[in-house]
């Protein structure tokens, strides 16, 4: 992990360019579980669209992790003893050591076995939680909450336009 704190959502590398003509963001994908996610490239589009002019230059990190281990890193840094979808891990700002070598954004662990579950009980398609989930994740590395109601309202009108650029309807309205 890239840092001590963690933001969830509890209710190789690749370089991609984004509808409007900008650099993606870099995204190194780790699975440590056998299990359904979505190529690597889907999470590239997902999370540069999410994060706009700023993924340009920037890495993320996307962990896909079972159960047990999503369990472990809630607890330790949320202070919830459940394993839960999505932790985003916001790295602290470094100074550029190397020009042309993308700078780490932060890590997002992502746990299938609750994506999943979810996505069955909202009636959504696994692809379509994935997709909210990534760009969830995304807003967080770049300062987003929803700790606050003014915070999440604002958060989740981003995450409702980034959605619909990306072609997937209103995460937070029942199908």
């Amino acid at each position: 992990m890239s840092t001590a704190t963690a933001r969830s959502n509890d209710t190789g590398a690749s370089e991609r360019t984004a509808g409007d003509g900008s650099k993606g963001v870099r995204v190194d994908v780790q699975r440590r579980v056998r299990t359904w996610a979505p190529p690597r490239s889907d999470l590239t589009v997902w999370a540069t669209t999410a994060l706009g002019r700023r993924a340009a230059g920037r890495e993320i990190g996307v962990s896909v992790v079972g159960p047990a281990e999503s369990r472990r890193l809630n607890a330790r840094f949320r202070g919830r003893d459940k394993p839960t979808n999505v932790l985003s891990f916001p790295v602290a700002e470094i100074p550029v050591a190397t020009v042309g070598e993308p700078r780490p954004l932060g890590d997002l662990v992502i746990c299938p076995h609750v994506l999943r579950t979810e996505a069955r009980a909202q009636k959504k398609s696994l692809r379509a939680h994935w997709a909210h989930l990534v760009v969830h994740g995304s807003l967080h590395l770049i300062g987003y909450d929803h700790e606050r109601d003014t915070d999440a309202h604002r958060m989740e009108r981003r995450e409702v336009a980034v959605l619909r650029r990306l072609g997937f309807a209103n995460p937070y309205r029942s199908p």
